[in-house]
């Protein structure tokens, strides 16, 4: 019997018109998905959720706008599961965290000298020094 000289791939005709990326199922929006969403009709529930593995017909594939501005029918219930992947907003604490090394930062280096830590540079034109910011006499004084 003869043999294809073509491999499998090079039979395959090439597409710029496919792509890759999976696009938002709303008519007209072309930007990438990054949610699925899926009705649940015996509950009237519509569950968004994070862009599913692969594209199911039964699912609708939305983009990040279009996700964020999704409303459900009056009687319908709308739920968001969060994607464990995505970085998650700082908490309270996070942000009473990075307060309080703002101001340990902030304050004066008289503390560093009282615990044995360097003291200040002996750089005669110093003046002043606050935090890691130091004041300069004019070098024409």
């Amino acid at each position: 019997m003869g043999e294809s000289r073509r491999g499998p791939l090079k039979s395959a005709v090439p597409s710029n018109i496919v792509s890759p990326v999976r696009r938002c199922s709303r008519t007209a929006c072309g930007r990438p998905a990054v949610a699925t969403l899926t009705y649940v009709y015996a509950d009237s529930t519509a569950v968004l959720g994070p862009l599913a593995t692969y594209a199911e017909p039964h699912c609708y594939d939305l983009c990040a706008e279009h996700s964020e501005r999704l409303t459900a029918p009056r009687g319908w219930e709308v739920v968001r599961l969060a994607d464990a992947s995505a970085p998650s907003r700082p908490s309270g604490d996070d942000l009473e965290a990075l307060a309080n090394a703002v101001r340990e930062a902030a304050r004066p280096q008289e503390r560093a000298g009282q615990q044995g830590g360097a003291s200040r540079a002996a750089d005669p034109r110093e003046v002043a020094r606050r935090g890691h910011l130091r004041v300069l006499r004019s070098p024409d004084s």
